[in-house]
């Protein structure tokens, strides 16, 4: 197929994209793309593609920009309920920290997520892919760590590869059994860290060679934070997982600045999210690593907090940026990365064109996906949008509001109506 007429062609070419390079989007003007076989073959402009290619089967993408597929680094997207009555309260004056040492926050969903059956659990996760996919994303980080022990850990890794089958949207998965101290370990967070360690990262291991042996290790990641995993109890684990294989990442200064960051940048971590209140030698650390900065723009909007991650010191410190959803039932219930750009180019100051690539090159660099997806390059999976209107900038400066006409996913077309896809 010839993708043909766009308005602009955002290729994204070159790789991730450090400091104050994030933003070079490689835009043709009236640009085309060629696909083949779910990848792409060449990329250029229209009078050059059609005439190298006449006999290709047309798509007219009628003035648009034609884009790479968002990739979402970060989401909790598999959960059973809702928190809605702690949002009322957080509006009412408490705190996030104060709803969790009350029983609340991540506890409340693990009891509702453990009593919740696999067809349970993807009942409910089902809406929440599509509409990622509706909006925009193309791939997807999904976590566990609603469970807090082996069996329900294991059930939401098994409930999200049944996902990955039936869905368009390609997930990319993560352990996260660290995500807070279970109730039965509530005196004794010690104790759950040893769990972690000696028996479910190694039964993890066991499980995943039989149950998706083609596929590789999932991340192991950790919530570094107060009323959750230490520094020391965060290496503790992070070292077990790294020892085993698994690539990392980590939850880091969200609230509280414990070095999680520097942790990541020395353990070879692919990224570090959230940091909010990182602190400048974090911050250095991160900008001499291959570790990506993982800014999650939606959470502290979903707070209602004030401050947001110190983008420009992490670009000035030559850090790779990359943008995600954080898609949780507590703090960020949101699919759409369009929105997350919204809010980066308001809160953290970055352009359009920053937040585009820090949602594409960048993301997939934050999930080491890099190599195939995130630009429009010959070679990389054909996953790609065209948006409904004629200028990029357009992105971030409208909100509330879905820009995206048709997805491209492995070189099949779907069409966008009303929020939902059907296939073109």
């Amino acid at each position: 197929m010839l993708i043909h007429s766009s308005s602009q062609l955002l290729t994204l070419q070159g790789g991730p994209q450090r400091g104050k390079t994030l933003g070079m989007l490689g835009i043709i003007e009236n640009g085309a793309i060629v696909i083949r076989d779910e990848k792409i073959v060449a990329v250029g402009r229209t009078d050059e593609l059609r005439n190298a290619y006449p006999d290709e089967p047309t798509l007219n993408a009628g003035g648009c920009v034609l884009m790479p597929g968002f990739v979402d680094p970060h989401t909790h997207l598999i959960w059973a309920g809702d928190r809605a009555n702690e949002f009322e309260m957080k509006m009412g004056g408490l705190t996030y920290l104060d709803i969790l040492a009350a029983g609340g926050g991540i506890i409340s969903t693990v009891k509702a997520t453990r009593s919740a059956s696999m067809e349970t659990l993807m009942a409910q996760t089902r809406p929440r892919i599509l509409r990622m996919f509706a909006h925009g994303t193309t791939t997807a980080e999904a976590k566990t760590g609603y469970g807090l022990q082996t069996s329900t850990e294991l059930l939401l890794l098994k409930a999200l590869l049944a996902l990955d089958d039936e869905s368009p949207l390609d997930l990319v998965f993560t352990f996260l059994g660290a995500h807070a101290i279970p109730p039965e370990f509530k005196d004794n967070p010690q104790g759950y860290t040893e769990e972690v360690t000696d028996t479910m990262l190694p039964m993890l291991k066991e499980w995943w060679g039989t149950h998706a042996p083609r596929l590789p290790l999932p991340f192991v990641d950790v919530f570094c934070e107060t009323n959750a995993f230490d520094l020391e109890q965060s290496r503790q684990i992070l070292t077990k997982a790294g020892s085993l294989g698994f690539p990392l990442k980590i939850h880091a200064d969200e609230f509280a600045n414990l070095g999680g960051a520097v942790l990541a940048a020395e353990l070879g971590a692919a990224s570090a999210d959230h940091l909010v209140v990182t602190s400048d030698a974090d911050i250095a650390a991160l900008g001499k690593s291959d570790t990506v900065a993982v800014a999650l723009p939606c959470t502290p909007f979903g707070l209602a907090e004030r401050h947001y991650t110190p983008a420009k010191k992490l670009l000035e410190a030559n850090a790779m940026l990359a943008l995600a959803t954080d898609c949780n039932p507590g703090t960020s219930w949101n699919e759409s990365m369009q929105f997350a750009i919204a809010l980066a180019c308001r809160y953290m100051g970055l352009t359009p064109a920053q937040a585009i690539a820090a949602t594409t090159i960048n993301a997939a660099h934050a999930i080491r996906r890099s190599d195939t997806i995130g630009s429009l390059e010959v070679g990389k999976q054909a996953d790609m949008l065209i948006l409904s209107v004629s200028d990029y900038r357009q992105v971030g400066y409208r909100y509330g509001t879905n820009l995206v006409k048709q997805v491209i996913k492995h070189g099949r077309v779907y069409s966008v109506e009303m929020g939902y896809y059907r296939t073109a």
